[in-house]
């Protein structure tokens, strides 16, 4: 008994199969990658030597239209050969009646399979083009000619918003600001889209989170993007209130105690303008309940912390690896770049033809763009000498509680307040 195997790849939808995925002892296997001339080639080995049975995975690998389809069918019956279709459940050799309705059936289904397939390919060919990906353009852009263009007068609502967030770190503040402002109302989840939009950064994103960079004229840099993702990572550990919340230690203090968060709390007294500002545990499970804490006694204390251990933190960190490590990224973005630049030279004097040039341009531009992405997660290079500056307490006391929250949350990770009897002191946990 002898058994051929057969099956049809579409460079720009899928990858070729494995071969030994068959579940089946194989004796020959025919692979085609977007021309069908091993098919050819099957037709006319069988005219000879004719095999048992022909495992294929579904029966529109056979052919671009439901008549090519059946015309393979009907060559292959002629030839004696069983068709097994090993994911349609299809088997030539099944009883007259049951065969012919079950073909009709799936012929149906191939003819709708195939209209499908037409539409993919087209994405498909757009995005070895770069052209943008159907569907809604994102809030300051529009169409132009086969990308994204800037449009004017939506635009600076974008940017805008994108430099309120990274001057005060707060996502519903920035959202808030645009409907005061504008008068533009989105949604916080919105507005987090935006943040995370490839599109502002000058990117296009296709299926499957593949990325290609530098496809059209973004609304903000490369070094404003790294620093969003760093923002957005950093608000990822703390509660969602807590990120914007106005006070600088607001979601990065604990009772060492009874391990409970703190809050910031505000007391007033009647007829008077001032105000006392407490850090209190929110849920102390203890009795009596660990007590309040002035929260100018916590901010000084801590102020005085990263002063004294911050450079000594930052110094004992491995920026040699941290180099070798960019210094990779570097160089593999560098290869892939010095390939993508031959692609045409290799079209030109005919080792590649023009689809798979444009297959491995694709491939080559999303491996940079992650690449890329990967070097932008990357701590800054000038973080010594930053840790050097912000180590100096007039520094501090310059700031407003908004922009120490922005260097507070770029270095500290936690600040647990241990206590001793009634007195107490602070243990600064650091990022790194």
């Amino acid at each position: 008994m002898k058994t051929f195997a057969y099956s049809y790849t579409d460079p720009l939808l899928e990858t070729t199969p494995d071969p030994t995925t068959w579940g089946w002892e194989v004796d020959r296997i025919y692979q085609d990658l977007g021309k069908r001339s091993q098919l050819q080639q099957l037709f006319l080995d069988g005219k000879n030597d004719p095999p048992d049975y022909l495992l294929i995975r579904r029966l529109e690998e056979l052919g671009d239209t439901v008549e090519s389809v059946s015309d393979a069918i009907a060559e292959l019956q002629a030839m004696g050969v069983t068709l097994i279709a090993i994911e349609q459940a299809y088997n030539s050799s099944q009883e007259s009646t049951s065969r012919s309705a079950d073909l009709l059936k799936l012929l149906h289904e191939i003819q709708y399979q195939q209209r499908s397939r037409r539409i993919r390919q087209g994405h498909a060919r757009n995005r070895l083009d770069a052209v943008p990906p159907p569907g809604k353009v994102p809030y300051g852009y529009r169409r132009g000619k086969g990308k994204y263009t800037i449009d004017r007068s939506t635009s600076p609502v974008v940017k805008d918003f994108f430099e309120h967030f990274l001057l005060y770190n707060s996502l519903r503040g920035a959202v808030r600001y645009l409907a005061k402002k504008y008068g533009k109302k989105i949604s916080v989840t919105t507005g987090r889209r935006w943040l995370t939009n490839p599109v502002y950064r000058g990117d296009t994103a296709y299926q499957k989170g593949e990325i290609i960079s530098n496809t059209h004229d973004p609304i903000i840099s490369r070094e404003e993007a790294a620093q969003v993702d760093r923002l957005l990572r950093r608000n990822s550990r703390l509660a969602p209130r807590t990120a914007s919340a106005p006070r600088s230690l607001a979601g990065l203090v604990v009772c060492g105690e009874c391990q409970s968060r703190m809050t910031v709390t505000r007391v007033t007294i009647r007829n008077q303008d001032k105000e006392y500002l407490y850090l209190r545990p929110i849920s102390c499970p203890k009795n009596p309940k660990c007590s309040a804490i002035p929260y100018q006694d916590i901010l000084a204390h801590t102020i005085a912390a990263v002063c004294r251990d911050l450079p000594l933190a930052v110094g004992g960190m491995n920026f040699p690896q941290l180099d070798t490590v960019k210094n990779s990224f570097s160089e593999a973005i560098a290869r892939q770049q010095q390939i993508l630049h031959q692609i045409s030279t290799l079209q030109e004097t005919g080792v590649l033809d023009a689809e798979t040039a444009q297959l491995r341009t694709y491939k080559l531009r999303t491996e940079i763009s992650a690449l890329q992405a990967k070097l932008a997660t990357l701590p800054p290079v000038n973080l010594l000498s930053v840790a050097q500056a912000v180590s100096i307490p007039q520094f501090w006391l310059d700031l407003s509680e908004s922009e120490r929250r922005f260097y507070f949350r770029e270095f500290i990770r936690q600040i647990e307040i241990v206590r001793q009897d009634k007195e107490w002191e602070l243990r600064v946990i650091f990022i790194f």
